[in-house]
């Protein structure tokens, strides 16, 4: 039986940008073995799995190429407009995930479609031994979630810059490495980052909702903002509007859809 398959540029507003993520609606169940057999086939940062529950909502997995992981932003906001283009959900419906990190949801606002996700502020940490020389460069803060790694960098350009030795940054027993810095006076953002995750096969990727998660809390205390504009410098580049809201964290931002098919 084929299986519909689509492939989504997220936190953009514009084809072949942001971070692409593959989302997949088999009709029947699969395990995590097949999930993850297609998702190194479709060789993207993210492929989510999406099936129906009897409730309504849906119950969404999202797997690299090498690994599952708990929590995507960019697939997840690639996975709401699916439903609704598609008439699975109806347009004007909220639309919520169950997932690993629990119920998450995705509904139209303001600047796009709006992603409410968990809150997961770093604490700050020592500065791991041996970051600075992966990163190849100076680290100003760290801190550390229960998903990443971050890093404080001295400004834009330093983030911008980086060439990390990821063999080196492999070594660190957390899903990703989360680089960031504030933005340069006169951007219409407020802070900067880039995220390598290559203990999940993925050396760097693009647009990282989830690492927002953690960034917004982050500069959220620093500037004392509670709403705020973050840009993923990588080559592909995307925006996320994060809202810090006590527990939750509001990610905002579009998508576009670049082709569909199946699976046969």
């Amino acid at each position: 039986m084929s299986v519909p398959l689509y492939l989504v540029d997220a936190f953009t507003d514009r084809p072949f940008a942001g971070n692409p993520a593959a989302v997949c609606l088999p009709a029947a169940d699969r395990d995590a073995a097949w999930m993850q057999a297609a998702a190194s086939e479709m060789n993207q940062a993210e492929t989510a799995f999406l099936r129906p529950r009897p409730d309504g909502d849906w119950d969404l997995r999202w797997f690299t190429p090498a690994v599952e992981v708990e929590l995507c932003g960019h697939a997840t906001l690639a996975s709401a407009p699916v439903l609704w283009e598609t008439g699975r959900t109806p347009a004007a419906n909220r639309v919520r995930f169950h997932t690993l990190s629990g119920v998450l949801s995705g509904s139209t606002g303001t600047h796009g479609i709006v992603l409410d996700f968990p809150n997961e502020a770093p604490a700050a940490v020592p500065i791991p031994a041996g970051l600075a020389e992966a990163l190849g460069t100076t680290i100003v803060a760290a801190g550390q979630n229960r998903l990443d790694l971050f890093a404080e960098v001295a400004d834009e350009t330093t983030v911008r810059g980086l060439a990390p030795a990821l063999e080196r940054l492999d070594l660190f027993p957390v899903r990703g490495i989360v680089v960031t810095a504030r933005a340069d006076g006169g951007r219409e953002y407020d802070f900067v980052s880039r995220f390598f995750a290559p203990r999940c096969g993925i050396a760097e990727d693009p647009v990282t909702g989830s690492a927002h998660c953690g960034l917004g809390p982050w500069w959220s205390r620093k500037l004392g903002k509670q709403v705020l504009v973050g840009y993923q410098a990588s080559a592909r580049g995307g925006t996320v509007r994060v809202t810090v809201a006590g527990d939750r964290c509001l990610l905002e931002g579009t998508a576009v859809t670049v082709w569909n098919g199946e699976l046969v």
